[in-house]
C-alpha cells in the first residue's frame, strides 16, 4: 500500500505534554505525530511553511544535527520578527517573511538541488493573531476590521466589506464559511453600510448576529459559538486567498520533495482538509513522483485537547514521496 503504513499506531508517543508546554509557552498542535510523520534525518533539509510562533520549528531544530537545515515561512511580520530573534544564533535556520508560495524559489537558493526532505503546513490562525485586537481576527476583541495575515499587503476586511456586492458577499459566506444564511447576512451588511462605514469587529459581529433568524442570534450561537463565526472565517479566507495559496503550496511541496521525503499537513476546518485529501488522492495516482499515504487522518488525543482546546478540530495527514 505504500510507505510506513504501520507507523500510525506509534505516532505521538515520542514527546509528552510536558515537552509540548516547554516550547516558550506555546503549544504547537499535534507535535509528536508531526515529528514522527516527518521522519526527520539529522542532516536533512526541511520547511516549516507556517512558522506562527515557532513551536514546530524549535522541535524540528532540536532533532537536526549541524548539517541540517530548516526553512520557515510566515506572511505575518510579527511572526517573522519573532523567528529572526528567537533563532538569531542558529545558522541552520532561515525565516522568510512571505507566503509559502515562494517555497520553490527559496529552496532553490539553498543549493541542495532544489530538494527538501520534509514539508510541514500548520494551517489556520495563530493564537497571538487572535489575541491582538488590532489585527481584527478575533470576535472577542473589538478591534479594527483588518484580518490580513500581512497588514501591508492587499485590502483589509473593512475595505472589502465596504466595496463588495451583496452577491459577492453571499457567495463568500456560503463557499468559505458554509453559512446557511449567507444571503440574509449579506443583505443586512449592505443595508448597514448605507448608514455608516463598518470598521470594527464588534460592529460587524453585531450586524451578523441581528441578521440571524430566531434561535441563531443569541450570544452563544449554535454549539456555543458566536453566530458570526462562520462569516468571519469566510472573510479571512477570502481576503488572504488562503485556499488558493494552500493548493499552490501543496503543488510546490510535492515537486520539491526528495525521494522518500515527507509532507505533513494539519488542517483545522473541513474546507482545508477537503483540499488536502483531494490533493493527496490525486498525487497517489499520479505518474512519476507519487505521494503515498503514511498516516492519517489523525486527530489530537484527549490529553492534548485538554491541554490545548484550540487544537480539538485539528486533522493531520502525512504522505511520502515514492523512492
Amino acid at each position: 500500500m505504500g510507505m510506513g503504513m504501520g507507523m500510525g499506531m506509534g505516532m505521538g508517543m515520542g514527546m509528552g505534554m510536558g515537552e509540548h508546554r516547554s516550547l516558550h509557552g506555546h503549544i504547537p498542535a499535534m507535535l509528536g505525530p508531526v515529528l514522527d510523520g516527518l521522519g526527520l534525518r539529522p542532516d536533512g533539509c526541511y520547511a516549516d511553511c507556517t512558522y506562527g510562533r515557532g513551536g514546530h520549528s524549535a522541535a524540528i531544530l532540536a532533532r537536526l544535527g549541524a548539517a541540517g537545515r530548516l526553512l520557515a515561512f510566515d506572511k505575518d511580520p510579527e511572526a517573522a520578527r519573532h523567528g529572526q530573534r528567537r533563532f538569531a544564533d542558529d545558522p541552520r535556520f532561515r525565516i522568510v517573511r512571505a507566503s509559502f508560495c515562494r517555497l520553490t524559489e527559496v529552496a532553490a537558493e539553498e543549493g541542495r538541488g532544489g530538494r527538501v526532505d520534509g514539508v510541514l503546513f500548520d494551517l489556520g490562525v495563530s493564537l497571538p493573531q487572535l489575541l491582538d485586537a488590532a489585527r481584527g481576527f478575533g470576535l472577542r476583541q473589538d478591534g479594527a476590521l483588518d484580518m490580513r495575515m500581512d497588514p501591508s499587503q492587499g485590502q483589509s476586511a473593512a475595505d472589502w466589506i465596504a466595496r463588495a456586492t451583496e452577491r459577492e458577499m453571499a457567495r463568500v459566506f456560503r463557499e468559505y464559511g458554509e453559512e446557511r444564511y449567507a444571503r440574509r447576512v449579506a443583505r443586512a451588511i449592505v443595508a448597514a453600510r448605507r448608514q455608516a462605514r463598518i470598521q470594527g469587529c464588534g460592529q460587524l459581529a453585531d450586524i451578523i448576529r441581528r441578521a440571524m433568524p430566531a434561535g441563531r442570534g443569541g450570544r452563544g450561537g449554535r454549539g456555543g459559538r458566536h453566530p458570526a463565526t462562520r462569516c468571519f472565517q469566510a472573510i479571512r479566507i477570502h481576503i488572504n486567498r488562503e485556499l488558493d495559496e494552500l493548493r499552490e503550496g501543496l503543488e510546490q511541496a510535492a515537486k520539491l520533495l526528495a525521494p522518500g521525503g515527507r509532507l505533513a499537513v494539519i488542517s483545522f476546518h473541513s474546507l482545508e482538509d477537503r483540499i488536502v485529501k483531494r490533493f493527496l488522492r490525486e498525487r497517489r495516482q499520479a505518474e512519476g513522483a507519487r505521494l503515498l499515504p503514511v498516516a492519517g487522518p489523525l486527530r489530537p488525543d484527549p490529553e492534548e485537547v485538554t491541554a490545548n482546546p484550540r487544537c480539538r478540530s485539528a486533522v493531520l495527514r502525512v504522505a511520502g514521496r515514492e523512492r
